[in-house]
């Protein structure tokens, strides 16, 4: 079986895990690998959460497509190691995700083009210094900037090292940024944005982008990950997204005898209301601990029904935590699926100029990423506003516009809450609810925004950091 090798003697956890998303399926595989006794629950058929494969059908003239999308298209970079890491460890290959340098390109042919600076990699360095990747990227990427905002950025970027990446929590990324030359914001600054924390510049985290910006571009290479690429690569998906990991998870949690009982939605108790940690009972079942790891809303709707008959001392912290929980907000991403038989970009994913009547920032050539899906695009628009219908009307018009494609309409993805707005100063949930209970997913407190690596690394942290201390 892949890589879940015994951990060694240990006195094991009875534990149970609710939500097969990618935060849960970490915390799976992570307290199966160290010995512990596992079952995971899930409400859905389909394993993945927010990031899974949807089976779409679409008629074409005589021909009839059946594709499995993704709920949403997602990129990876380099700098996810955990994530890569736990990805290799249950089987996942290199190849299922194309591998590009860092990439902003506009059907224009202007924005951001680093070069591929894989030949510099050794096992030994480490791409840690501003200066060494950055004058690589400014000086031999194709880009089509004046010197003057050449030299902006990287003296920006320069400061932000001397400040070790970080800066005062009330900042938005746009004062972060103030200042900069107009192009290096609309090319660089608010594309990498958008994208990485689905929030725009005037109200995302400057010290959450900053964290995301030291991974990606001057982030060691991690011995785990360095297979995958440098860590400020691109990585896109060539294969849908449950299969990219969800499944593969399953299979190695049940060859390792783990139950996964899909399909069910779990109720959670609070059973032994007198005895120091409580205990709790999922379904009927008791549990040493409890893993919250579905999304923030279903937490809340869960923590709801278990304080109506749990002791005043345990409901308190469970509405403590609910009433943090209840005051994030959130962000929808929206992926517009179009098709034209002969549809097919200058490059698997570009970058689009976005406004308020043309909502998408970038398009994907499924085609270049899945050959059986030639002639389809995705368009993704985040921080989506508006209903489905009028972004699809809005993006087709775009695509006509912008790349010249008159399209059809296949199917268009709201994810309402895709992600929370990371904004400054924000206070996330800690994963900590009650004795015994925890939570884990990429909204709970951590330095990265809502990513797969930050689920990953919460279901990883709630592990090492809880359950780990109580053996």
């Amino acid at each position: 079986m892949v890589g879940l090798e015994d951990a060694g003697p240990g006195p094991p956890v009875k534990l149970a895990v609710i939500g097969a998303g990618w935060a849960g399926l970490s915390a799976a595989l992570e307290a199966t690998q160290r010995g512990h006794e596992v079952t995971v629950f899930e409400a859905s058929r389909s394993l993945g959460g927010r990031a899974r494969g949807v089976p779409v059908s679409y008629q074409h003239g005589p021909q009839e497509h059946h594709w499995l999308l993704d709920n949403g298209q997602h990129i990876l970079i380099g700098a996810y190691s955990q994530t890569l890491a736990l990805m290799k460890r249950v089987g996942t290959p290199s190849t299922d995700l194309l591998r590009t340098p860092l990439t902003l390109m506009y059907p224009d042919g202007r924005g951001l083009r680093c070069p591929d600076l894989s030949r510099l990699a050794t096992n030994s360095i480490a791409f840690n210094s501003t200066l060494s990747l950055l004058e690589a990227m400014l000086g031999i990427a194709s880009l089509p900037w004046r010197v003057s905002e050449r030299w902006a950025l990287m003296t920006r970027a320069m400061r932000w090292r001397q400040q070790k990446f970080s800066c005062a929590p009330e900042l938005s990324v746009a004062d972060l940024c103030a200042g900069l030359p107009t192009r290096v914001l609309q090319e660089f600054i608010e594309p990498l944005c958008v994208s990485a924390l689905n929030t725009p510049t005037a109200t995302a985290s400057a010290q959450v982008f900053l964290r995301v910006l030291q991974d990606a571009l001057l982030g060691p290479v991690d011995a785990h990950a360095k297979s995958w690429g440098l860590p400020s690569h691109l990585l896109i998906p060539r294969t849908d997204l449950g299969h990219l990991f969800p499944e593969r998870a399953a299979q190695a949690l049940a060859q390792a005898g783990v139950t996964l009982r899909s399909g069910e939605r779990a109720q959670l108790t609070c059973a032994t209301a007198g005895s120091t940690p409580p205990g709790w009972q999922v379904q009927g079942e008791h549990f040493d601990a409890v893993i919250l790891a579905t999304s923030a809303s279903d937490a809340i709707k869960l923590l709801d029904s278990t304080a109506q008959d749990a002791p005043e001392n345990i409901a308190s912290h469970l509405m403590a935590w609910r009433r943090t929980t209840q005051a994030l907000r959130y962000e929808p991403i929206a992926t517009v699926y179009a098709y034209a038989p002969q549809a097919r970009l200058k490059a698997p994913m570009l970058a689009l100029h976005s406004s308020a009547q043309h909502p998408a920032q970038f398009v994907f050539d499924r085609g270049q990423l899945h050959p059986a899906q030639h002639g389809l695009l995705a368009f993704v628009v985040s921080a989506s506003r508006g209903d489905a219908a009028t972004l699809q009307t809005q993006v087709l018009a775009q695509a006509q516009a912008q790349l010249g494609l008159s399209l059809a309409p296949v199917k268009t993805l709201v994810e309402k809450r895709a992600t929370f707005a990371c904004t400054p100063g924000l206070e996330r949930p800690s994963a900590s609810i009650a004795p015994g209970l925890l939570a884990c997913g990429d909204y709970i407190a951590g330095p990265y925004p809502a990513t797969l690596e930050g689920a990953v690394r919460s279901g990883l942290s709630v592990i090492h950091g809880w359950i780990e201390e109580t053996t």
